[in-house]
């Protein structure tokens, strides 16, 4: 099952690229979710190979997802892959520069199942399908508007 949505972002590539890939900030809002939140890597900077271990809840049970970043090319975007018991994951972050005050940001998140009863589920959450990319979209405008709203704030400081 594939979900893909973009924003326009009133704010310069590197600004949103920085936003993308402050990772404390969105380990912070995980494990404000209930999530468990583990670096698995010693890298300082943004690069590949740096990965997580999440526990997190879904579905009323808690899941683990083992996640890596497997591609980095700055201000452009990164693409990461994760795994559980039963599913593959890939996340794709694309930026593309509109104007020097504006930027693109397109996302795209696939899942894909690793057996037949995680092909099972996948299958019966389709039925829902339309909901989860309307939350999917929900989030990626929030974030869009989050970076407007610093940015600006930044810009009148």
């Amino acid at each position: 099952m594939k979900f893909s949505t973009r924003e326009d972002i009133e704010a310069p590539a590197d600004t949103v690229f920085d936003a993308l890939s402050n990772f404390e900030r969105f380990e912070r809002a995980a494990i404000k979710r209930g999530a468990d939140v583990a670096r698995l890597d010693p890298l300082a900077e943004v690069a590949p190979g740096l990965g997580w271990s999440i526990r997190a809840p879904v579905r009323g049970r808690m899941r683990r997802v083992m996640c890596e970043m497997t591609g980095f090319d700055r201000p452009n975007g990164m693409v990461f892959s994760a795994e559980s018991k039963g599913f593959l994951m890939e996340l794709k972050l694309r930026l593309v520069m509109l104007s020097q005050a504006r930027t693109r940001l397109g996302v795209e998140f696939e899942i894909r199942p690793r057996g037949l009863t995680s092909r099972l589920l996948l299958q019966s959450a389709r039925i829902n399908k339309a909901s989860y990319a309307r939350r999917f979209e929900a989030r990626v405008q929030k974030f869009a508007s989050e970076v407007e709203l610093r940015h600006l704030g930044a810009r009148t400081s």
